[in-house]
């Protein structure tokens, strides 16, 4: 199942079910995908029992799947991207057991093809490709095994982050407000049965492919996360309910042989000239740069759909 959120001038935007070629749609029986997920096991089977596309699909008319939610929460699970992470940053931390998350700005996700504003080009803007569910209602103190049955829809995210102020944030302890702008989804939202076997273990097994400004940045697989979709749901769930429609972030795509298949983010290109010549080369993104993400199956579809965006003065 596919879906997708046409813009209609309201804030969440009007629920459609998409068809397999990503070309044609069929309304919803409900109006959004926030009224879907709160009523999931009603409107599931409806949803599936659409077999006819009457109207071809525009895609300049979609916005996020999910335009804004009650809650957003991002993970880092890939252990190479955080190892190199806290090298260059200088960050010890102590040595855990469970995947570190924190919560983040959910009023808004920005559309696939949306312009995205900056105050300036001085904070370092960089792109995060990554991962991510959306669930039902989880209750409190969920198993990682149960989790798995909430993980209704999977979603691609392009995580914004301002990596001059990212530092200094993440050094007083307390998390990111200002280095954490809001996110942009990939167009489509679909369930986890799409994915066949490369869905795994509550992992997407895809390699998302990463252009900036029209060049190859990187194309790592998403297979090697550490915790997987349902182990952080349950992790977010120890101590309190999660409100249905909450996203869940994998945090960068990355894989430990990013110096061949490359990377999701610059900030991670830099960790690498670091480590590697004892300085960054390459800059961050200016006004007027594009970032394209895109995550193909092996028979070449493209799940999700495409991530086009590019960054403007705010």
């Amino acid at each position: 199942m596919i879906l997708a959120t046409l813009k209609d001038g309201t804030p969440d935007g009007r629920l459609i079910l998409v068809s397999p070629s990503h070309d044609r749609y069929a309304p919803a029986p409900v109006a959004t995908l926030q009224q879907a997920i709160e009523r999931w096991d009603s409107v599931a089977p409806e949803l599936s029992r659409i077999g006819d596309f009457p109207d071809a699909l525009d895609p300049r008319r979609l916005a996020a799947p999910l335009p804004r939610a009650w809650q957003w929460l991002d993970a880092s699970a890939y252990p190479a991207h955080g190892d190199l992470m806290d090298k260059v940053f200088g960050i010890e931390k102590p040595k855990i057991d469970f995947p570190l998350m924190y919560q983040g700005a959910s009023d808004r996700f920005y559309g696939p093809n949306d312009d995205v504003p900056f105050p300036s080009e001085d904070l370092g803007i960089d792109f995060e490709g990554e991962f991510g569910v959306i669930v039902d209602a989880v209750p409190m103190g969920t198993s990682a095994e149960a989790a798995m049955g909430h993980l209704k829809l999977i979603v691609q995210i392009n995580d914004w982050s301002l990596r001059a102020l990212a530092g200094p944030e993440m050094r007083t302890g307390f998390g990111w407000v200002w280095a954490k702008p809001h996110c942009s989804m990939a167009p489509f939202a679909v369930t986890p049965d799409e994915l066949g076997e490369q869905w795994r273990d509550g992992r997407v097994c895809l390699d998302l492919h990463v252009d900036w400004n029209g060049e190859r940045f990187g194309a790592a697989n998403g297979a090697p996360m550490q915790y997987g979709f349902h182990e952080l749901v349950a992790r977010a769930a120890r101590t309190r309910a999660l409100v249905a429609g909450t996203v869940i972030g994998s945090g960068t795509v990355s894989n430990a042989n990013f110096r061949d298949v490359g990377s999701s983010c610059i900030a991670e290109r830099r960790g690498i000239e670091i480590v590697d010549s004892g300085e960054a080369r390459t800059g961050f993104m200016r006004f007027g740069d594009r970032v394209r993400m895109e995550a193909r199956t092996r028979d070449g579809r493209s799940l999700f759909g495409v991530i086009d965006q590019r960054v403007v003065g705010g």
